[in-house]
């Protein structure tokens, strides 16, 4: 069974409540197992909020999160679905959450086997484990961690149909924009990109049955009738692994972005470490599958 480490900015849209279901329901059908869950967007009910869901799902999963505010630039974090979820966990805080860079070095210094990483959200996490020094976890530096146990990583971040794109995960805020700069410049292992053109169109979630708690939560984030589907997208590209089974075409190469700017591009070269995913089918073929995913 393949084990993934899964980094999220819970909260910031309810595309990640769908893609948690989507990773949730693929670890009860034993297909992959959830080491740990990392949130890198933390408003007030973050950490209470996503346990809870998980608890829904049926799933136990260690949670830690980053503490650093992203409430910058104009844009004004609402909790949306949040505080109907932490109803639920009244006991739990943030407080009570482990950093998520010490749950990633954790589950891959503790992993029998390979690891593999899907990131949903900002990168910052993803930056601090690879520039992470040994500790009590283990002695090695997170470089050398994910270079000796990280098998590759799926990103929901970049925008690859034009030169010069700018998207919300890697562009938004100076703290992501560099952490993203530093990731594709010296991360040792591959990358694939699912672009926000692969999920923007892609319409999920209007299917489900109103008692549902997660058509709830997306009610509750104004998008009762479906959300765009960046981020389950991502998911079950990488629960399937291999994007020809996934509906794709990959084109490889190397990702750069400008920090200045949060502008990304693409070199093409068959032999480069990154690839960006273009779609095979219309939209209804990928929607069609989230739907009967997470009904």
């Amino acid at each position: 069974m393949r084990s993934f480490i899964f980094g999220t900015d819970w909260g910031a849209d309810c595309d990640d409540c769908v893609a948690m279901r989507v990773a949730c329901r693929a670890m009860k059908k034993g297909e992959i197992n959830i080491l740990g869950i990392g949130i890198n967007c933390v408003k007030e009910h973050a950490y209470a909020s996503l346990k809870a869901f998980l608890k829904l799902e049926g799933v136990d999963i260690p949670v830690g999160i980053d503490t650093r505010s992203h409430e910058t630039d104009g844009w004004t974090w609402t909790e949306n679905y949040q505080p109907r979820l932490a109803k639920l966990c009244p006991e739990l805080s943030n407080k009570d959450a482990e950093s998520a860079v010490r749950v990633y070095r954790r589950a891959i210094a503790e992993a029998s086997g390979k690891v593999e990483i899907m990131e949903i959200g900002f990168l910052q996490v993803l930056g601090d484990l690879l520039r992470s020094e040994g500790d009590d976890i283990s002695p090695k530096t997170g470089m050398e961690l994910v270079r000796e146990k990280v098998e590759r990583i799926w990103l929901m971040a970049g925008r690859w149909d034009i030169d010069g794109g700018r998207e919300f995960n890697i562009a938004w805020t100076p703290l992501t924009r560099e952490a993203s700069s530093y990731i594709f410049d010296n991360c040792p292992v591959p990358m694939v990109f699912l672009g926000w053109e692969i999920g923007d169109t892609v319409i999920t979630g209007g299917n489900l049955d109103h008692e549902d708690y997660l058509w709830k939560a997306m009610n509750d984030h104004g998008y009762g009738e479906g959300r765009s589907s960046w981020d389950p997208m991502l998911v079950l590209l990488a629960c399937i692994g291999d994007p020809e089974n996934a509906g794709y075409t990959t084109v490889r190469g190397k990702a750069s972005l400008e920090v200045d700017t949060g502008k990304n591009h693409f070199t093409p070269d068959p032999q480069g470490p990154h690839a960006y995913v273009v779609k095979n089918h219309p939209d209804s073929y990928y929607a069609d599958m989230i739907n009967s995913l997470i009904k």
